[in-house]
């Protein structure tokens, strides 16, 4: 009853539906009786025209068999507010047994009844039944549509047509307004609805005092969403999108499940699509593991893997917590989509090179994905020993578990942090890529692959959900440097890209995605604040909404992140995937250089940590100071103790 404050209409609504029927049933009758009266007075042409005996037993009898008749139809069942266009073909249906029905008593009983009397009488009939129920809809309805926030779809195709159909069954939002690509349907209407083109949205959006735009795109609609983001942002107007045709079949969401702006619409360019066929080929009917199985990159490698149905999936994961979550997930959609796929999630450490090749060789796996990595660039910083171990060595024993259990596909996710880095996250992750690199070069059984792309949106830690949280709350949004730069894809991308890189990698390889135009993150944020729909804060406009701060690089960070240490990148069977053979070096240095790193972290010695990996080829060249925590911290006791510890290590080696 929200939305009318007519008592009148209150007091109706909240009549039992029964005294609803009745009330119905009564007008119909009414109206029923005066359209035939009012087909004999305007054939006749006499205003007072009265019914004889034999004309008003007629009239009653077609009036009664004409409600039974919407009654067996099943019209006082449709509520009236949300009356269909079936509830008005029954009408049409009712109307027409009427008029037969006077055809066939006038026959019977020899009543004068002219032939055009049953003609207009229907018409009248149709006219009053429906336009009482039209009539008692609109007002019902009008104060509550008026209420309901009004929206500007953007598209008129089919899944814009859907999108309006439940708004206006809805309650929270009504469509104003199609917005359309085709210039020639500019000031047209669909379904009562005006059409405007793109090109003159910031002219009649005010004028329909539209406050959300939907993004309501069919699928095979060629349109640059770059641009048209570019032609929204600067309406200040909340942008947001309904769901895909493809959910909407797959019974994944419905069509008015309102969402934010999906993060590929954000990035503004295509996303990379996989070969299908070459990935399937490497993953059906294979046994494959996948370490950090419930981490966000981990877990959508697993999601895509398991609908290449291999023969087995082994979840490796070190949290429990993770762990459960990804096999929970996966066991659903093996079970909702028949894909008879083996799962065995199993926790343990990457650094416990027994137990991976245990696991390995207990399951028969084939290929693996190292997704197992610390990878927040602050966090490695103050956490130098553990990240090393994590990504360094875990990198390390679980490739040599995998040569050891004759594995046949060893695939690294790296970073693009690894080119020329500036911290111990990048620097940890080129010094695995070495080795895999050395490990490639030293057998043949095991063939090594490493995969390197940029900031993963949508991840955790991502600045998308980041930055969306921070609007959410007022701001201001928190961005380290006014003119950093980052490479940007999505974690369904960076999934594609490393399975399709494990089934074309023929040993010791990086590949690396053509990802386009480095995104500001600056512009990022403001984009963001203008497609939710507010303005940004600054010196020239203080009465803006959100503002942007800048708090500084953190440690470790770079305004510029690369993809490539060398210039020359060679092509692949895949357009957007390039391959670098970079430098590498022989297994003999590489394994000097972890017998040192070892040593180094058995001691916790933090600073001998950064010069094995400032020495050991990586192309770290670090930008502050050294960020441990702990090291920083208690950095005498920490030295005192680890040469302590140093002197009973070389005590009982002798």
């Amino acid at each position: 009853m929200r939305g009318n404050s007519n008592p009148l209409i209150r007091v109706f609504l909240n009549l039992p539906r029964l005294h609803k029927r009745v009330i119905s049933v009564l007008s119909d009758a009414f109206f029923l009786f005066f359209a035939f009266w009012a087909a004999f007075a305007l054939r006749l042409e006499q205003q007072n025209w009265l019914p004889n005996y034999d004309q008003f037993l007629v009239c009653l009898v077609t009036v009664v068999v004409t409600i039974g008749v919407f009654i067996k139809l099943g019209l006082y069942r449709a509520v009236i507010r949300y009356l269909s266009d079936k509830a008005f073909l029954t009408i049409v249906y009712g109307v027409m047994a009427s008029a037969l029905c006077m055809i066939v008593l006038g026959y019977l009983m020899q009543v004068f009844i002219p032939r055009s009397v049953p003609i207009i009488y229907g018409a009248l009939a149709f006219m009053f039944v429906s336009g009482t129920r039209l009539g008692v809809r609109m007002i019902v309805n009008h104060p509550k549509q008026r209420a309901k926030e009004a929206v500007a779809i953007v598209g008129a195709g089919e899944t814009g047509m859907q999108l309006a159909s439940a708004l206006e069954q809805g309650t929270e939002y009504r469509p104003a307004v199609f917005v359309t690509f085709d210039r020639a349907n500019h000031k047209s209407t669909i379904n009562g609805l005006p059409v405007m083109s793109i090109n003159h949205i910031a002219k009649h959006l005010p004028k329909h005092r539209v406050q959300r735009i939907l993004l309501a795109l069919d699928e095979d609609t060629k349109i640059d969403r770059k641009k048209l983001l570019k032609q929204l942002e600067p309406l200040s107007i909340p942008v947001q999108t309904v769901p895909s045709m493809s959910e909407l079949v797959a019974g994944q969401a419905r069509i008015n499940d309102i969402r934010d702006l999906e993060i590929e619409d954000l990035l503004g360019r295509d996303p990379v699509r996989p070969d299908s066929a070459v990935v399937a080929k490497s993953l059906y009917q294979k046994s494959v593991m996948v370490t950090g199985a419930g981490g966000s990159i981990g877990s959508e490698l697993c999601r895509q893997i398991i609908r290449h149905r291999p023969r087995s999936l082994v979840l490796f994961e070190q949290s429990e917590f993770s762990l459960y979550a990804i096999e929970r997930e996966l066991s659903s959609i093996n079970q909702i989509e028949g894909l008879g796929v083996e799962l065995h999630p199993l926790l343990g450490n990457v650094n416990h090179r027994r137990r991976c090749e245990t696991v390995m060789r207990a399951f028969g796996v084939q290929t693996v994905y190292h997704a197992a990595a610390y990878k927040h660039v602050p966090l490695v910083e103050h956490n130098v020993i553990e990240g090393i171990q994590n990504n360094v060595f875990g990198t390390w024993h679980t490739a040599e578990a995998a040569v050891a259990a004759g594995v046949e596909r060893f695939v690294l996710i790296s970073t693009d942090k690894a080119v020329r880095p500036t911290n111990v996250m990048g620097a940890s992750k080129r010094l695995a890529e070495l080795v895999l690199q050395a490990l490639a070069q030293r057998q043949q059984k095991t063939v090594f692959s490493m995969v390197r792309f940029g900031n993963v949106l949508g991840s955790s830690g991502s600045v998308v959900p980041l930055f969306r949280d921070q609007i959410r709350d007022g701001g201001p949004i928190t961005v380290t440097h006014p003119d950093i730069i980052r490479y940007f894809m999505t974690i369904p991308e960076a999934s594609q890209l490393v399975l399709q890189a494990g089934s074309i990698g023929v040993g010791g390889e990086v590949f690396v995605l053509d990802m386009g135009e480095p995104v500001k993150i600056a512009d990022l944020a403001r984009k963001m604040i203008h497609l939710m729909g507010l303005e940004e804060k600054t010196e020239d406009d203080p009465s803006g909404d959100i503002e942007v701060v800048y708090t500084g690089l953190r440690p470790g960070e770079k305004l510029f992140e690369e993809l490539l240490i060398g210039d020359d990148p060679q092509g692949t069977s895949h357009p957007r995937i390039m391959m670098a053979r970079e430098v590498s070096l022989a297994w003999e240095q590489v394994e000097e250089f972890l017998s040192q790193l070892q040593r180094a972290s058995q001691t916790f010695d933090c600073s001998a940590v950064i010069e094995v990996l400032k020495n050991a080829k990586t192309g770290y060249a670090p930008n502050g100071d050294l960020e441990d925590l702990v090291w920083c911290n208690g950095q005498s006791d920490i030295a005192a103790a680890g040469q302590q510890d140093d002197s009973k290590v070389r005590r009982l080696s002798v």
